[in-house]
């Protein structure tokens, strides 16, 4: 492993983490009053998954690569269906309940669903590093980890800043938020775009 290796690495962390980083940003505008634990709790979900699903890709790409081609024009159908579920939900949530924040906090169950849909296109970057051994393929993903981590750490930290200036509309606007991920995960997908 050289200099060139942690860049890729961090590069794939850094592009990996956007979409997790904006569902953070949701989570904290949702949940205002957020404590640094369930912060963590937020980051490290998604940080495990975005760690989790290059490494699958890697596994599939040394042991059922004809499966993963079939399984993988479904990614877009399935980040669309569960991030608009859970954007749906908060929606209209944020539009027919005047909830205090913990009211509407997203239980870890949702959380792990977030943590799925916003990483499971990353089971392609198991293609990707295809080449690498099992020991590069996990370190790639540690530094995926550590870099989403940080990231939706401060996407949450963000969120309850914004939270807080949009008072109860914060969960109709992270809602939006998701939906429109899933959106824009689905075009990426299936249009290339």
């Amino acid at each position: 492993m050289n200099f060139e290796f942690f860049v890729v690495s961090a590069m794939f962390g850094i592009g990996l983490a956007m979409d997790a980083f904006s569902v953070a940003l949701a989570n904290g505008m949702n949940e205002k009053r957020m404590k640094v634990g369930r912060m963590c709790t937020v980051a490290g979900i998604f940080a495990f998954f975005q760690a989790l699903m290059p490494l699958l890709g890697w596994v599939a790409v040394h042991t059922v690569l004809e499966y993963f081609h079939g399984f993988s024009k479904f990614i877009p159908y399935i980040a669309l269906a569960l991030l608009a579920y859970i954007g749906g939900k908060m929606i209209y949530e944020g539009l027919h309940k005047n909830c205090d924040c913990e009211d509407c906090a997203v239980g870890i169950s949702g959380l792990i669903v977030q943590g799925i849909a916003t990483s499971i296109d990353a089971l392609s970057v198991g293609l990707d590093i295809g080449h690498y051994n099992f020991t590069e393929a996990l370190v790639c993903a540690l530094v995926i980890a550590a870099l989403t981590f940080i990231i939706c750490m401060f996407g949450v930290w963000a969120g309850k800043k914004f939270g807080n200036m949009l008072s109860s509309k914060a969960t109709v606007f992270g809602g939006v938020i998701l939906v429109c991920i899933g959106i824009y995960i689905f075009i990426k997908g299936v249009f290339g775009i």
